[in-house]
């Protein structure tokens, strides 16, 4: 073990063992990652947030659904979350009373069935990369433990070459073995926050998708009986 009396961070860093080194990069690289997937995800629920909102100002405004319909669908417009729930329902629903001859607990089942798929799709976007906030929360710190033990173990090994060991002697080793416990706790926390977070909003807005779906259904189901 090299004893210097320069314990600055990365002094500590560039004197500690080759396995705790590597437990350092990786916990850095997870922190990178879950720190871009934060920002991604951020701008991807309030997106979706926004869109909910406009949508549901639009939709129970009065306005026509056909006209409504044509302007989701339209080229200039990219439709997501609770948009592309009412446009694969009103497609399909408009596809089934064309054929005709049909039931309306059939149209219904066909139309219910098309926002389902729509809705897990959307679901499924904004859920992904969820787990590998998770993931990284819930490990980080048993990874950064295991470079602590390993580097506390080193210490106490290089100790043992030394007559008299003295907190001159100790200090370096258990420092830069606690860094990285400090560093995995610096990449679980806000993954775990943020997972919190994240999950929170995107059961909210599954919450106001299912309301929508019913809500719909209900609407539809009035007009193909009239």
């Amino acid at each position: 073990m090299e004893l210097s009396k320069d314990l600055s961070f990365f002094t500590l860093i560039g004197n500690a063992s080759v396995v705790v080194q590597m437990v350092l990069l990786l916990l850095l690289l997870a922190s990178l990652i879950s720190w871009w997937h934060i920002f991604r995800k951020y701008f991807a629920v309030s997106i979706a947030m926004e869109k909910t909102d406009k949508f549901e100002d639009d939709f129970w405004s009065g306005t026509d659904l056909g006209g409504l319909f044509q302007r989701m669908s339209s080229e200039r417009h990219q439709a997501t979350g609770i948009e592309k729930i009412f446009e694969s329902g009103f497609r399909e629903f408009s596809k089934l009373r064309r054929q005709g001859g049909m039931e309306v607990s059939v149209v219904m089942d066909g139309t219910r069935r098309a926002m389902r798929a729509a809705f897990n799709r959307e679901l499924d976007a904004l859920e992904s990369h969820l787990a590998f906030l998770a993931t990284v929360g819930s490990v980080s710190p048993y990874v950064g433990l295991f470079g602590t033990v390993w580097g506390i173990m080193n210490a106490f090994r290089g100790l043992a070459s030394v007559g008299q060991a003295t907190l001159a002697h100790v200090a370096p080793g258990i420092a830069e073995a606690l860094i990285a416990t400090a560093i995995g706790l610096f990449a679980a926390i806000p993954a775990v926050v943020a997972y919190n977070r994240f999950s929170h909003d995107v059961d909210r807005l599954a919450t106001r998708y299912e309301s929508f779906m019913e809500e719909f259904s209900n609407i539809l189901q009035r007009q193909a009986g009239a």
